[in-house]
């Protein structure tokens, strides 16, 4: 740069000098410019610059969300970088899962007890060389691991039993003729215990695990005995009306129709000091001995010593830890009493063939079943043996000794949890099955779903290795303590629920995978139409026609959702749509599923239940496409219109129940057990009339939901439709657009089913948030559908009914609102 020429000094400028200022204003000339037209090049340069950037980005967008040829044309920014496509991923989740792999999975957690609680300490067992040291949480975690789905193990410290010691003896006096009058004398004295099957080596484990109901009391009480059938609510009621004596004596009651707990519950509120609960073989329907099938292990009867373990926890009150109820259970956190949430009398399961004196004892005695009506002789299996089936009490002079001696702690249960990060963070699947059991075996329930889960985690390990990426998360969980009473999958909800409620799309349960070669499935209706459509896809292992699919061979049924599984917590509690399925369907011809016993065992499942593990190959296929239909399609494979047709056919369910109440019409002999179990009002409040006139309010409420909905699937259809079209790549803000789009319907669909909690919960059960569906409170398993409805309808207090209209009408208001 060239300088400036100094000017010259006037004749007032003095030259600097040792009294100068350092520092002082020296003037200087106007600078200038270096441009004639600057303003006019700067703007210029400008406008350039600006539009190589909005080039560049242009570029980039087009590059991110165009496809090339040959990826999926559904693609999302981010997602799917090799261009893995849905067929691909399909082929693999068909082709990888193996019956051989299955049954290698189901001899590892079959070969040894795993009880909650216990199972992180199991011992390994053979036949597996890379079994050995470690253990059955540890070892579902490494095995995850080792397929490349990245897990941990997560520990809740609960309140749970373990059985320490036990006896069942019916005591007999003596005559006054006898050497000794009037002492007591041991009649019969139960050994509780399932005999040792030579063909079968999980019945000859010296750790067996005893006999014993999980959360039952400890206590030691005598007393005359009564046969109580089914031991529903209006079995009770029946007995009470007959004026039978209750109170002080010992409950025996068949197993079947509603949860174990529920029956001992009632027994405990009518005063009855203990319960012993049976397997009555009539309930097995054509396969028995009776009818000349010959027992397990030489043929498909159940063995007469099987006995069926079991929690009598409370569970239509609450599942979970009942000492933390709405909340996880972690080290130091309150604890609540369990009063009201677990049983107080002692109970004990026993096998048919146990029963048998006790059940004979009460021969000519009391009233016999067929005087109670068809509902106490349904199923009666045991008069070949001499069973009369008469109801007692039995005489002062015959009694029954129920000891009983469980031990109480807070102990880690371990649940294990696998993830495989996708896309889009608020957009989540899980995907689970218990790995507790009741026994040494289990191969049935629960760890037929655990070999079926591993098959498919494997499967998508797979995927992995060949670069997939899923669209959305997918965790995949390995709950313990379902057994007791769904504890580790509610904790975890529990302690998850804000990030559930944000991001949770669907639950898939896989409790009993295969049992039979029958089909079942629960689920919640916005799930229908996923469940149809991927049974349609894999082949059926019995194919009477060649390319029969699944779909082709199942009737199509599908269950209101209940409990008595891990899918609980998620629909009842988080308000998350969710499934339940397996091959657990009961025919006329399939071999009776020893539930657990000690035959619930590898063998059994080897021989009888799935020889070959055909249907756990085909599990694992259902299971694979299901969890990958719903967790890579852009728009989320769910169905709203679906739901609103449900819903109306619920409110007229809660209709035909009105006019039954009314009319006494006893119903059918497919919904016996809903008819028999539920509660009984003592007097009429409020009018039925104006409750059944308020019902009009909810047809209106849903045909405005059914509207929206129809509007809501149509405008997925068509977004589908444009993703899997071509767009330019110069038309990139279109694309953004038709993104966001895709964003806002699936929130649309994710925030349905949470439409329908209710944050008070449920009368006298607050935890059950949902309005729609909860398990029936006095069944524990099967699902009541507008459960507020259909109590206030049985307790006859309608004016409770109509305070239930104005609130699930106000939740079907909210879910219409939340998708227009």
């Amino acid at each position: 740069m060239k300088w400036a020429e100094p000017h010259h000094l006037s004749h007032d400028d003095k030259m600097p000098n040792e009294s100068t200022p350092l520092i002082t204003t020296v003037a200087v000339g106007s600078i200038r410019r270096r441009y004639p037209h600057q303003t006019l090049r700067r703007f210029c340069t400008i406008a350039l610059g600006s539009s190589l950037v909005a080039l560049l980005v242009t570029f980039l967008v087009s590059v991110v969300l165009a496809p090339p040829h040959g990826a999926p044309p559904y693609d999302w920014p981010g997602h799917d970088k090799k261009r893995f496509t849905y067929e691909q991923l399909q082929d693999i989740l068909l082709n990888t899962p193996s019956g051989s792999k299955a049954a290698e999975w189901s001899k590892y957690y079959t070969s040894g007890p795993h009880l909650a609680g216990k199972n992180l300490s199991q011992a390994s067992r053979p036949p597996l060389k890379m079994q050995l040291s470690l253990t059955c949480a540890e070892w579902t975690r490494d095995r995850w691991s080792e397929w490349g789905v990245k897990s941990d193990v997560v520990a809740y410290d609960t309140y749970i039993n373990y059985p320490v010691d036990h006896r069942l003896a019916m005591l007999e006096k003596a005559k006054t003729d006898s050497a000794n009058p009037g002492a007591w004398r041991v009649a019969f004295e139960a050994t509780l215990k399932e005999d040792v099957l030579e063909e079968d080596s999980t019945t000859q484990l010296e750790d067996a695990i005893p006999t014993f109901h999980g959360y039952s009391a400890s206590g030691n009480v005598t007393g005359s005995f009564v046969y109580v059938n089914y031991g529903t609510y209006l079995d009770f009621e029946d007995l009470l009306k007959a004026n039978i004596s209750l109170e002080g004596k010992i409950a025996v009651a068949r197993h079947g129709g509603i949860f174990r707990g529920l029956k001992v519950k009632r027994a405990q509120d009518l005063g009855m000091i203990g319960c012993v609960l049976f397997t009555d073989p009539g309930d097995d329907g054509k396969v028995t001995e009776a009818n000349g099938y010959d027992t397990y292990p030489n043929g498909p009867a159940r063995n007469p010593s099987s006995v069926q373990r079991g929690s009598v926890q409370f569970l239509s009150v609450a599942p979970g830890d009942p000492t933390t109820p709405g909340y996880p259970s972690k080290p130091g956190v309150p604890r609540l009493p369990v009063d009201g949430s677990i049983p107080s009398i002692p109970s004990l399961p026993v096998s048919y063939v146990e029963a048998l004196p006790i059940l004979k004892a009460l021969n000519g005695h009391g009233p016999k079943a067929e005087d109670f009506g068809k509902y106490w002789t349904r199923n009666a299996g045991l008069e070949y043996k001499g069973v009369e089936y008469n109801i007692g009490p039995s005489p002062e002079d015959v009694v029954l000794n129920l000891y009983n001696e469980q031990e109480y702690t807070i102990t880690p249960m371990w649940d294990v949890i696998g993830i495989i990060n996708g896309t889009i963070p608020d957009e989540v699947i899980v995907v689970g099955n218990h790995r507790d059991a009741w026994i040494a075996g289990g191969a049935g329930d629960p760890n037929s779903g655990s070999a079926v889960l591993n098959e498919v985690i494997r499967s998508f390990g797979q995927a992995l290795e060949n670069g997939w990426k899923p669209l959305r998360t997918i965790v995949f969980a390995s709950w313990d303590g379902e057994e007791y009473g769904l504890v580790g999958s509610t904790e975890w909800v529990e302690e998850y629920l804000p990030w559930l409620s944000a991001a949770n799309v669907a639950y898939i349960n896989v409790d009993v995978g295969v049992r039979s070669p029958t089909f079942a499935a629960s689920a919640a209706p916005l799930l229908h139409k996923l469940i149809y459509e991927v049974t349609s896809l894999v082949p059926s292992p019995n194919q009477t026609v060649k390319g029969q699919t699944v779909r082709d061979l199942w009737d199509g049924h599908i269950n209101t959702m209940g409990s008595g599984s891990d899918f609980t917590a998620f629909q009842d509690f988080a308000g998350v749509p969710s499934l339940d399925m397996g091959f657990g369907g009961q025919t006329d011809d399939s071999p009776i599923y020893q539930y657990h016993s000690n035959y619930d065992s590898y063998h059994w499942m080897s021989e009888f239940g799935d020889p070959g593990f055909a249907y756990h190959k085909t599990m694992a296929q259902i299971l694979g496409l299901t969890v990958a239909k719903i967790a890579e399609t852009p728009l989320i494979f769910l169905n709203a219109t679906d739901y609103a047709d449900a819903l109306k056919a619920y409110i007229k369910k809660v209709e035909t129940k009105l006019e039954s109440s009314q009319i006494g019409n006893s119903g059918g002999e497919d919904d016996v057990f809903e008819l028999r179990a539920h509660s009984v009002g003592t007097e009429v409040i409020g009018d039925p009339k104006v409750f059944e006139e308020s019902l009009s309010r909810l047809y209106q409420s849903v045909d405005e939901l059914k509207s929206a909905a129809v509007k809501l699937d149509d405008r997925a259809e068509k977004l589908a439709e444009k993703l899997n079209g071509h767009i330019s790549w110069w038309k990139w803000l279109s694309k953004l657009k038709l993104l966001h789009e895709v964003r806002r319907t699936n929130s649309q669909y994710k925030r349905i089913e949470r439409a329908f909690l209710y944050q008070p919960g449920l009368d006298e059960r607050p935890w059950f948030k949902h309005v729609v569906f909860a398990p029936g409170i006095w069944t524990g398993y099967a699902g009541a559908v507008f459960p507020g409805l259909v109590e206030s309808i049985d307790n006859e207090d309608f004016v409770n009914a109509v305070k239930w209209v104005d609130i699930i009408d106000g939740c079907i208001k909210t879910a219409t609102k939340t998708i227009e």
